[in-house]
C-alpha cells in the first residue's frame, strides 16, 4: 500500500497536482471531501484519511440524529480508501483532483451506510447470475442569481425556449464555460441544452457500468454547484424550485449484459426479452418503495402529478414519456428501460441501488409483467398511482422487506430517521402542508445542499 501510494504520489506531482480531494456521497447526496497535500499521500492516506459516523445522520442544517448507535457507541470513526481509478483533474481549481473514497469500517468490512457500498452490494447480486448492469444518467438543473435579499432568481424570464444553445439563453456565457469545464473533467458529458423551463438546462452522460456511472454522476452534480459558484450564480437540481415552472428530473437508462457485453434485454427478433420483462415486472411492483428513493425530499412530490411531465402511476410503456417505465425504441445493444420517476435532488447511488434492487427482486422471483400502457398513461387506471407525498413513500419504503434487504437495513434506518424528521420539521414550518405550492422552508432546507 505504501508503495503504490508514494508511485502515486510522485504520478500526480509530475501531473501538476498538489491537492487530492477525497469525497464521498453521504445519504442525503451531499458531497463530503477533505482534501489530502499530495506531498503528504503516502502519510496520510496510508490508514485512509477518516470521518466520523456521524456524518451519515447530520442533517443539511447541521443537525444530529441518532441512528444505529451512532451516538450511543461514542461517534467512533469510519475509514476512506482512495479510489485511484476514479481521480480527475479539476480545469475550474488548477492543481486540485477529485477522487472517490470508499467507506470502511475500522474492521476493513464495507461500511454499510454508505450509499456506494449499498450499490456494490447490489451489482455484486448480479454479478452472481452473470449479469452486469449499465446505467445511463440524464439529470436537469436550474441556474439563478441571489438577490439582494439572498433569494434565489432565475437567470432567464424567457418561456418557449427548450432545446436551445448559444447567447438567447445563456446570455454570461456560464453554460457554455460549464461544458467546457466539465469537457475537462472527464466524466463523459458530451452533449447540453436549455431545457423547458426558463433558466433550466440538461447535461447528457454517456452510459457505463452502473458503479462508474453512479461515480460520475455524483462528481457531475459536485462540478455543476462548484463551477456555477465560481461565477458567481448557483445551480440547483432541486426538483421543484418554483412553483411557476417545471420540475427538474433525473431519469435513468438501465440495461443489462453478460460478461461479454453483449445486451440482454431483446429476444434478438426485436422484441423485449423475459429478463427485460422481469425487470419491468420489479421496477414496477417496488414502485411506491422505490419512490422514497427517487423523490427523496417533500418538495420533490411537488413535482409529480397527472399532466406534469413526470410520472404519475407504476406503469410502463413503449416510448411512452407519460410512463414511470418508457422503453425507448431502440433495440439490439441499445434496448433499454427509461426510469422517469426520479427528482433531481435524488443520491445518484441510491437512484440506482434502489432501481437496480428493485428489477433484481423481479429476475430472482420470475415476476410477470403487466400489460403496457397505452397513448397518455396518466388515465391507465390498471396501475396504481404512486405515492402523492413523501410520508406515503416513506411508509412504503418501511413495508418492503425485500428491496430493503436487497440494499441495506443500515443505510434504510438512517434514511428513515433524517426523512422523518425531515417531514415533520416542514409540517411544523407550514401552516398548510399539503399545499402544491413551493415553500420558503424548502428553499431554505434544500436548494443550497442540493
Amino acid at each position: 500500500m505504501v508503495n503504490d501510494l508514494t508511485k502515486l504520489r510522485d504520478d500526480l506531482g509530475e501531473r501538476g497536482i498538489d491537492v487530492l480531494r477525497v469525497m464521498f456521497s453521504d445519504v442525503l447526496g451531499i458531497p463530503r471531501s477533505k482534501d489530502i497535500l499530495v506531498s503528504q499521500l503516502d502519510k496520510a492516506c496510508h490508514n485512509g484519511p477518516a470521518f466520523s459516523q456521524g456524518v451519515w445522520t447530520t442533517t443539511t442544517g447541521g443537525e444530529f440524529h441518532e441512528a444505529n448507535g451512532i451516538a450511543s457507541d461514542g461517534l467512533q470513526d469510519f475509514i476512506t480508501q482512495i479510489v485511484p481509478g476514479t481521480i480527475s483533474p479539476l480545469a475550474w481549481e488548477p492543481g486540485v483532483a477529485y477522487v472517490v473514497g470508499d467507506a470502511f469500517n475500522p474492521d476493513g468490512k464495507p461500511n454499510m451506510m454508505s450509499p456506494r457500498s449499498v450499490l456494490q452490494k447490489v451489482i455484486e447480486s448480479y454479478h452472481a447470475l452473470g449479469l452486469h448492469p449499465v446505467v445511463g444518467p440524464e439529470l436537469e438543473f436550474y441556474i439563478a442569481n441571489q438577490d439582494e435579499e439572498g433569494r434565489f432568481v432565475r437567470s432567464l424570464s424567457q418561456t418557449g425556449r427548450v432545446y436551445m444553445t448559444g447567447t438567447l439563453v445563456d446570455p454570461d456565457g456560464d453554460f457554455l464555460h460549464l461544458m467546457r469545464m466539465l469537457d475537462n473533467l472527464n466524466i463523459g458529458a458530451f452533449a447540453g441544452n436549455h431545457e423547458f423551463s426558463p433558466s433550466q438546462y440538461e447535461v447528457n452522460l454517456w452510459h457505463s457500468e452502473a458503479l462508474d456511472a453512479a461515480d460520475r454522476t455524483f462528481f457531475f452534480k459536485t462540478a455543476v454547484k462548484d463551477i456555477i459558484a465560481k461565477r458567481g450564480k448557483h445551480a440547483s437540481f432541486l426538483g421543484k424550485p418554483w412553483s411557476d415552472e417545471g420540475g427538474s428530473g433525473f431519469h435513468l437508462h438501465f440495461s443489462v449484459t453478460d460478461a461479454d457485453g453483449i445486451n440482454k434485454m431483446h429476444d434478438g427478433r426485436g422484441n423485449l426479452s423475459p429478463a427485460a420483462k422481469m425487470l419491468i415486472a420489479g421496477i414496477t411492483k417496488h414502485a411506491n418503495a422505490l419512490t422514497a428513493f427517487t423523490n427523496p425530499t417533500v418538495n420533490a412530490f411537488k413535482r409529480l402529478g397527472p399532466d406534469t411531465l413526470a410520472p404519475y402511476r407504476s406503469n410502463w410503456g413503449y416510448d411512452n414519456r407519460s410512463c414511470m417505465v418508457r422503453v425507448p425504441p431502440e433495440r439490439g445493444q441499445g434496448t433499454r428501460l427509461e426510469i422517469r420517476v426520479g427528482d433531481g435532488a435524488a443520491n445518484p447511488y441510491l437512484v440506482i441501488a434502489a432501481i437496480l434492487a428493485a428489477g433484481l427482486d423481479g429476475i430472482v422471483n420470475e415476476m410477470e409483467c403487466p400489460d403496457d400502457a397505452v397513448g397518455m398513461a396518466y388515465d391507465n387506471e390498471g396501475a396504481e398511482i404512486l405515492p402523492e407525498t413523501f410520508a406515503d413513500a416513506l411508509d412504503a419504503l418501511e413495508k418492503d422487506d425485500a428491496l430493503r434487504n436487497q440494499m441495506s437495513e443500515e443505510l434504510v434506518n438512517v434514511f428513515m430517521v433524517l426523512k422523518r424528521d425531515e417531514i415533520a420539521r416542514y409540517e411544523a414550518a407550514v401552516e398548510d402542508p399539503s399545499t402544491r405550492d413551493v415553500t420558503d422552508w424548502e428553499i431554505t432546507e434544500y436548494a443550497a445542499s442540493y
